[in-house]
């Protein structure tokens, strides 16, 4: 049987999503600063060649530049103020995640609660400035190198440097205003306008080389039903939840005694999300990025390296995997699940698993259906990612058709869903709260109008 906040969930409409005042406001509000996001990624650094850029992009796009063309919204290939994205702030907020599961002292400010999170926030700022220095100058290194800016000279690199910086500062607190103020997921609804602004074009480039015969029509049509198989997929996937029975047992407080109660510890089967995918899309494109950089003067092991982890080639497939399941595992321990965690918590609140015995033995009961779980996860992650990875290299499908993308759009989109029904659940209960109310005052009216006779 469905539950109260099942069924007025199932209740919902247009018809209550224009009554929510607030909930539009927030909604025009998101809108609004997410449409200055895209406005900036058109403001150029100083100091540019921009026909020269167009060149170097096209080689670029080979390695990392072309993930972080998607990531930034295109950004990086007309060199905009955001050309770095809001790729430092995740990466420095992965970082102090992984260090805060390692060391204990950034473990025991996690749990000294809002003052320690403050506290977490403000070393991941820091962490994020350092990210994107290191990014800003490596990049006004390699335009000033590549011959693509007009004079390189030392104001050259610290302006570039500057407004680059400046640039994902300044949408690290976009992404924290449309969390606080807006439907929330700031950052990730960042990421996801860059990939969908960029489908446009993407789809545009793909059916010109079906029209110039450089694609048949059955593989475009191909491609074109696999997409919608693999988004299905990644919907199912990541809906999906092994639940663990808990059951409470009769307690007594005070001279009250409740009664034993039971419920379920849901366990996603991708706790990690789209984590391990970009880590391993990351490190396995370093090589082919260090030779475009370089200007084709590299060395005989680096070549060695391209020829056989380069995109498309077996072994880069069989890394890409490996290194995927890897993260899946190693994130899911130590950030995104720690059973140790859980498992004191359920101790604490007097929770248990039937069967089994509080403490350590709860410990490692959950360590080994996370562990059986994340088998089915990691090769879900692993295909996503590889399939699409194939038809791209066979077929040069563009980059935007990628495992990552897709995976990203997909769970940003299902994520704002649950944010905007849950803003609307909560006015549905307000709502009842203020009928309720004003009949509680109606009542009392009735009883008292006989006394005013």
């Amino acid at each position: 049987m469905a539950s109260a906040a099942e069924q007025m969930a199932a209740n919902l409409s247009w018809g209550t999503l224009g009554k929510a005042t607030d909930l539009r406001q927030r909604i025009f509000f998101t809108i609004g600063l997410l449409i200055v996001y895209r406005l900036g990624t058109y403001i150029p650094v100083p100091g540019i060649d921009a026909a020269e850029l167009a060149k170097f992009m096209d080689k670029a796009n080979q390695g990392i530049g072309g993930m972080l063309q998607m990531f930034t919204g295109g950004a990086l290939g007309r060199m905009g103020i955001f050309a770095l994205g809001i790729m430092p702030y995740i990466s420095a907020s992965i970082i102090v995640q992984l260090m805060t599961a390692m060391v204990p002292a950034l473990e025991q400010l996690k749990k000294e609660g809002e003052q320690g999170r403050k506290k977490i926030n403000q070393y991941t700022r820091y962490g994020t400035v350092g990210l994107a220095t290191f990014q800003a100058w490596g990049l006004a290194a390699s335009i000033a190198n590549g011959g693509l800016a007009h004079d390189p000279s030392l104001f050259f690199y610290v302006s570039c440097v500057v407004t680059l910086v400046g640039g994902t500062m300044f949408l690290m607190w976009l992404g924290e205003q449309i969390t606080a103020r807006g439907i929330g997921n700031g950052i990730s609804l960042i990421i996801f306008v860059g990939i969908v602004a960029n489908i446009p074009q993407a789809l545009a480039h793909f059916f010109e080389q079906g029209r110039i015969g450089a694609l048949s029509a059955p593989v475009i049509v191909g491609v074109m039903l696999m997409i919608v198989a693999v988004i299905a997929f990644v919907v199912f996937m990541e809906r999906a939840l092994r639940k663990i029975h808990i059951q409470y047992p009769r307690r007594q407080v005070g001279m009250k005694v409740y009664d034993g109660s039971s419920s379920h510890l849901p366990i996603k089967v991708n706790p990690a999300g789209v984590i391990p995918a970009i880590f391993a899309s990351s490190l396995l494109l370093l090589p082919t990025t260090i030779s475009t950089f370089s200007g084709g003067q590299t060395n005989s092991i680096l070549s060695t390296v391209l020829a056989y982890l380069g995109p498309g080639q077996p072994l880069h497939m069989l890394f890409y995997a490996g290194m995927i399941v890897f993260f899946a595992y190693f994130y899911t321990a130590n950030v995104s699940f720690k059973s140790d965690e859980v498992a004191d918590n359920l101790k604490n609140q007097g929770g248990f698993i039937p069967g089994i015995r509080p403490g350590k033995k709860t410990e490692d009961y959950l360590d080994y259906v996370v562990a059986r779980v994340l088998v089915v996860g990691s090769a879900y992650l692993a295909a996503v990612c590889l399939l699409p990875e194939v038809l791209r290299a066979q077929l040069a499908i563009p980059f935007y058709f990628g495992g990552t993308s897709v995976l990203i759009v997909v769970s940003v989109t299902m994520d704002t869903i649950n944010q905007i029904q849950s803003h609307l659940l909560a006015h549905q209960y307000e709502g009842l709260i203020e009928k309720s109310q004003l009949r509680g005052k109606r009542r009392n009216g009735a009883k008292k109008a006989p006394a005013l006779r």
